[in-house]
C-alpha cells in the first residue's frame, strides 16, 4: 500500500476543511486534504452557494413582475430553468476551482477518496486506484453533515427530494410540498414559489423557523400568505401516495390525542424533505481509535477543537450546532493555528445566523425571550423599514430592526433584523456584540443617509427613547 507522510491531514474539504487546510499551509505545515465527493463540500456544491444563486434569480424575476408601482411594466418574462441551472453550475465551478487552487497555493495536496481512521496517526483512503495510507502528526475531521430522512418519504430526487435535489429540478413544479418549515425548507420553498410554484409547508412544531424570534417569523409568514402559500403548523407528515402520476401527501394535526385527529391530503407534484441535518460521523473509525461522540452522533471537542484523542481535531457540522458554514470556517482556522502552536481558541461572543427567505432574517446574540430567561431586565428598540427612505425607494419596506439590551447597563445583548439585506446588515450587529457595545455606542455612530443601515442606528436610539423619527422617541420595555 502506498504511504504518504504529512504533518496535517484534513478529512473533508467543505468550508471548514478547506479553510483548515489553507490556514495550516499558511503556517508552514505540510497538508493533505482528503475529499470523497466534490471539493468545496456541501456548501459550495449543493448548499449555500447554489441556493443563494437561485434565490437571487427568483427575487429578480419576482421584482420584474411587481414593478408597476415604479411605472415599469414587464411583459413576456419567462424562466428558462435549464439555463438557470447552467448559470448556477457555472458559479459553483468557479468557486470550487478557486478552492482547489488556494489549497495548492498553500502547499496542500488534495486526494480524492473515502477516508477511515486506522489509528490516531494513520488514515486509510480508498481511491479509484486502490487504497493508500496517510501518516500524519495531526488529523482534522471536517466531514460535515447530511439531510435527515423522514419515515414514509424515500428520497429519490425525482419527485421526492432532499435539499440537494431541490436545487436541481428540471422545471418549475406546479405544486410543491415542503416537509419542514425551517430555514432550508422556507428558503427553497419561497424561491420556487416566486418562480411560479404553488407552495405548501408542513411544519411539525407550532412555529415556522423554530428557534427564531416570533416577531421576525411573523413577517416572513405574512409574505408566505401574499405568495399564496398554504402553511400547516403542528402537523406531522405521515406518508405519500402516488396514483396515475399524481401524488398526495398525508399529514396529521398534532394534538393531545392524535387518534382523534383527522388526516389531511395535500395534492402535489414534488415533495421537498427538509427536517434538519445529521453529522457524518459514522464509518470513520472513530470508535476504534477512541474518539468520543455524543448521543446524537456529534464529535465532542473543546474550545481548541481537540477531540478526546490527542492529535485528532474536529470542526464544523460534525462537532455540533450551530451547523453553519461560517462557524465551520472559524473552527478550521482555530484547529490549524492550535496545531501550529499558536494560542488560539473558539471564543466568539456570538455566532450570527442568516436566513435567505423573503424578507431575509439576520440574527445575533440573545433574543428578547432568551435575555429575560437569562435574568436580564430588557430594553427593546425597534425601527421599521416601512418608514425608511431607502427601503421605500427599493420597494422593500417589510420588516424591522430589533435591538435587545440590558435595561440597567444598556449593554447590547442581541440584534435581530427581518427585512431587505438583513443577511448583510447583521454583520454590524456581530461586530457590536464582539466589541461589547452599549446602546449609546450604536446610537451615536453616524450612519450614512439614505441607507438601509440607518435602521440599526435608529433602533438603538429608539431603545434609548431618543429617535427623532419615531413618535414618542421609540419603544422601550423592561
Amino acid at each position: 500500500m502506498e504511504t504518504i507522510r504529512t504533518e496535517v491531514a484534513v478529512i473533508g474539504s467543505g468550508p471548514g476543511g478547506y479553510v483548515a487546510a489553507i490556514r495550516a499551509g499558511q503556517l508552514g505545515k505540510k497538508v493533505v486534504c482528503v475529499e470523497k465527493e466534490s471539493v468545496g463540500g456541501v456548501c459550495l456544491n449543493v448548499g449555500c452557494i447554489p441556493s443563494k444563486a437561485l434565490i437571487n434569480a427568483a427575487k429578480q424575476y419576482d421584482k420584474m413582475l411587481h414593478s408597476d408601482a415604479m411605472g415599469i411594466t414587464v411583459t413576456g418574462a419567462t424562466v428558462d430553468v435549464s439555463k438557470l441551472m447552467n448559470w448556477k453550475g457555472g458559479i459553483v465551478d468557479k468557486l470550487t476551482g478557486g478552492v482547489r487552487q488556494l489549497i495548492k497555493s498553500a502547499g496542500g495536496q488534495i486526494i480524492q477518496g473515502t477516508a477511515k481512521l486506522r489509528s490516531a496517526k494513520q488514515i486509510e483512503v480508498q481511491t479509484e486506484k486502490g487504497p493508500l495510507l496517510i501518516e500524519a502528526d495531526s488529523i482534522i475531521l471536517a466531514t460535515g453533515s447530511r439531510p435527515i430522512t423522514v419515515p414514509g418519504f424515500t428520497v429519490d430526487n425525482q419527485r421526492i427530494h432532499d435539499s440537494t435535489g431541490g436545487l436541481s429540478l428540471k422545471s418549475v413544479p406546479k405544486r410543491l410540498a415542503v416537509i419542514g418549515g425551517g430555514y432550508i425548507g422556507l428558503e427553497l420553498g419561497i424561491m420556487w414559489a416566486k418562480l411560479g410554484a404553488h407552495l405548501t409547508v408542513v411544519e411539525f412544531t407550532d412555529q415556522l423557523l423554530p428557534g427564531n424570534d416570533p416577531e421576525l417569523v411573523a413577517v416572513v409568514a405574512r409574505k408566505l400568505k401574499k405568495l399564496g402559500a398554504d402553511v400547516y403548523l403542528s402537523h406531522k407528515a405521515l406518508r405519500v401516495e402516488e396514483a396515475g402520476g399524481a401524488m398526495k401527501l398525508w399529514a396529521l394535526p398534532r394534538s393531545a390525542d392524535e387518534k382523534q385527529g383527522k388526516e389531511i391530503a395535500i395534492d402535489c407534484d414534488h415533495i421537498l424533505v427538509t427536517v434538519g441535518r445529521r453529522p457524518n460521523s459514522e464509518n470513520l473509525g472513530l470508535e476504534q481509535v477512541g474518539v468520543k461522540v455524543d448521543a446524537r452522533g456529534f464529535v465532542v471537542v473543546d474550545k481548541q477543537q481537540r477531540t478526546s484523542v490527542p492529535g485528532i481535531y474536529a470542526i464544523g457540522d460534525v462537532c455540533g450546532q450551530p451547523m453553519l458554514a461560517h462557524k465551520a470556517s472559524r473552527e478550521g482556522e482555530v484547529a490549524a493555528e492550535v496545531i501550529a502552536g499558536h494560542k488560539s481558541e473558539m471564543d466568539a461572543v456570538a455566532i450570527p445566523a442568516v436566513i435567505f427567505t423573503d424578507p431575509e432574517i439576520g440574527s445575533v446574540g440573545l433574543t428578547e425571550e432568551q435575555a429575560v430567561k437569562a435574568g436580564h431586565k430588557v430594553r427593546i428598540g425597534k425601527y421599521n423599514f416601512a418608514v425608511l427612505g431607502r427601503a421605500m425607494a427599493a420597494l422593500e419596506t417589510e420588516g424591522f430592526v430589533k435591538i435587545v439590551a440590558d435595561a440597567d447597563t444598556q449593554q447590547v445583548l442581541g440584534i435581530h433584523i427581518v427585512g431587505p439585506a438583513a443577511t448583510d446588515l447583521i454583520s454590524e450587529g456581530v461586530l457590536a456584540l464582539e466589541m461589547g457595545s452599549f446602546l449609546p455606542d450604536m446610537a451615536l455612530t453616524i450612519h450614512p443617509h439614505p441607507t438601509l443601515g440607518e435602521a440599526i442606528m435608529e433602533a438603538a436610539k429608539a431603545a434609548l427613547g431618543e429617535s427623532p423619527h419615531v413618535v414618542g422617541g421609540g419603544q422601550k420595555r423592561a
